[in-house]
């Protein structure tokens, strides 16, 4: 049996991150998991801006309402649900994916949660579990799963190791010249194909 797992930011929608900063004006909070691989280190960093600007929670979330799929996303995920079992696995959160899934057609994720003051301050956060895409995977392994997994960012490097098939999609060049060994994917069409090879 054949499960997917996809990375959601930066593969189906806009980085969240990337999109509030140009709305914000607030040029460090273009911060991603593509530039920082120690995630903890770039939260607290995040969280430590936001409270510099007064921002909270529900000016992020206005922000995310507006924000689309990538064109072409929501109909690569119908397709791939027609074929095989996909989950999505992110380091986003669950305040901030609700309107996105809606978007996508309400595909499974497991994400992690926000601690939130009452006044909307982001105070911190709650891992789903540690290294929660690499565990994830293991935990449908485990269960009896092939899992195939794609993504764009550092975080995703576990979980694209550990599957039977891995790509590295719409990546920086860096992370092509490190991981050579990984098909650096373009196109959503190109995505499915190589899935369907694999399943």
């Amino acid at each position: 049996m054949n499960i997917v797992c996809l990375d959601m930011e930066g593969v189906l929608v806009p980085e969240i991150w990337i999109a509030f900063s140009e709305e914000t004006g607030i040029p460090e909070l273009r911060r991603t998991t593509r530039d920082e691989p120690d995630y903890d280190k770039l939260m607290k960093y995040r969280i430590g801006i936001l409270k510099e600007h007064g921002l909270g929670l529900k000016e992020i979330q206005e922000t995310i309402e507006r924000i689309e799929p990538l064109p072409g996303a929501k109909e690569f995920m119908d397709r791939l649900r027609d074929t095989t079992q996909a989950i999505i696995l992110s380091d986003t959160f669950t305040q901030f994916a609700a309107p996105l899934m809606r978007k996508l057609g309400m595909p499974t994720i497991f994400c992690n949660e926000l601690t939130v003051g009452e006044n909307g301050e982001i105070t911190g956060y709650n891992m789903r579990c540690e290294q929660s895409k690499l565990t994830t995977v293991k935990c449908l392994q485990a269960m009896g799963f092939d899992t195939i997994a794609a993504g764009d960012s550092f975080n995703d490097l576990g979980m694209i190791k550990a599957s039977k098939a891995g790509f590295l999609f719409r990546t920086t060049e860096q992370l092509k010249k490190d991981y050579p060994e990984y098909k650096a994917l373009e196109t959503y069409d190109e995505l499915y194909d190589e899935i369907v090879k694999a399943l």
